[in-house]
Formats: C-alpha cells, structure tokens, sequence
C-alpha cells in the first residue's frame, strides 16, 4: 500500500453563513482539487459534540470510522 503526501488544515465557518451553501461549496471544491492532485481519500476530524457538523459531513458522504482520545499535560 503507498502512502501519499497530505496537508492539513482548520476550518470553521462564521455560523451565519449556515443553511447558504457555502460549505459545501467548499467541500466540493477541495475533494475536487485532491481529486486532481492524485489524492484518494479525504479524512476530517471533528468534535463529538458538533451534532450539526456531523450531519453536514454524512450529507456530503462522510463515514465516522474512528475515535479519538486527547490527554491534558
């Protein structure tokens, strides 16, 4: 299996601009650009209690598929 190079990034939107397309918009844009550059797969994180994100990224064909552990030091 190869590995391919991959950016990262934070992104959140003004929540004003929910409900106006503009989210995914950009999604579009970007699975289309990695789409372009080679890339086969496209991973976000995100909160547990970001209940309305993760309806917009299941619209958009997302699958949660892991868990995540964070620990203060």
């Amino acid at each position: 299996m190869s590995t391919t190079a991959h950016s990262s990034a934070t992104v959140r939107l003004a929540s004003g601009t929910r409900g106006t397309g503009l989210g995914t918009a950009l999604f579009e844009w970007a699975h289309e650009y990695g789409h372009r550059h080679g890339a086969t797969l496209v991973q976000l994180t995100t909160d547990k209690t970001r209940t309305h994100a993760h309806r917009f990224y299941d619209r958009l064909g997302y699958q949660a598929t892991h868990e995540g552990y964070k620990r203060p030091l």
